[in-house]
């Protein structure tokens, strides 16, 4: 008797169905990371320019998505504050990435004490709240963008360091490392040619999670008024000053920019969700 392969239609319809919102979520990642990159070429007016005669003007020809409580133009705005709303994620996935990777390396290779001192430090930040770390050290050096992304790329580094670690113990358990030893390579030069290197996938998939949760805590530092200077064209700012519009009846300035970071967060956590998956489907 033939053996009948068992099929799984549900399985293969979920990854079906998954694949073209990937494909609508990396576009729409690409295409807001192009407007960050062009925005001083793509914006029609300047950001700043205040004009009280003209606030609260709904959307026309020459402002396509109207203007805020301070006549300034909003897609102007959001064009130029995606500069300001990406570069903040970017600069605390790049810190915590390079720091968790070397520090998960390390208390996976070494182990012993070394392990021992780097595992319970990074457990005891993990502990603290990336959010309330990042008010606290906000309210030592005032407004500005450096200390923010500081504070939560502390937060977000044992993230990384523990999935590293993981990653670096199953990897140093492989044939492989033992033959790569015999042969006389020292620890770094494994770590960094074939260690590191298997493990990229994964920490990056990871990465790209992180930066969807970065940018929504520097935008909520900026909707409480702790991120950026006021002046500075920034998604969680606009829906701080879109406040003041929603109370005279005119929401838009404020609902744009919001649903803006809401598609970006969940853009980045499903490329990043889907990339995981296919590492993972890879590896079995």
């Amino acid at each position: 008797m033939t053996a009948v392969p068992i099929r799984r239609p549900g399985l293969a319809r979920i990854r079906a169905a998954g694949y073209p919102l990937h494909l609508a979520c990396l576009a729409f990642v690409a295409l807001v990371t192009l407007a960050a990159l062009l925005a001083p070429w793509l914006i029609p007016h300047d950001p700043n320019t205040v004009d009280l005669a003209d606030a609260l003007a709904a959307p026309s020809a020459a402002h396509p998505l109207g203007v805020d409580a301070a006549g300034r133009d909003t897609l102007s705005r959001l064009l130029l504050g995606a500069r300001t709303s990406l570069l903040g994620p970017l600069g605390v996935v790049a810190f915590s990435t390079v720091a968790g990777i070397a520090i998960g390396t390390a208390a996976a290779w070494r182990g012993g004490w070394l392990d021992s001192v780097l595992s319970r430090s990074t457990e005891l930040v993990f502990a603290f709240p990336g959010m309330l770390l990042a008010i606290l050290v906000v309210s030592v050096h005032g407004e500005g963008l450096l200390a923010p992304v500081l504070a939560l790329a502390v937060a977000y580094t044992p993230y990384v360091s523990r999935l590293t670690r993981s990653l670096v113990l199953a990897e140093r358990a492989r044939p492989y490392v033992s033959a790569h030893r015999v042969q006389g390579h020292s620890a770094l030069q494994i770590c960094r040619r074939h260690v590191l290197p298997n493990i990229a996938p994964v920490v990056l998939a990871q990465s790209a999670i992180n930066f969807g949760y970065a940018l929504m805590d520097l935008a909520g530092l900026s909707f409480l008024g702790l991120g950026v200077p006021a002046l500075t064209p920034d998604w969680g700012r606009m829906v701080f000053d879109g406040q003041t519009a929603i109370q005279h009846g005119y929401p838009l300035s404020a609902i744009l920019p919001c649903a803006v970071v809401v598609l970006t967060v969940v853009a980045f956590n499903v490329v990043g969700e889907r990339w995981a998956d296919r590492v993972a489907r890879r590896d079995r």
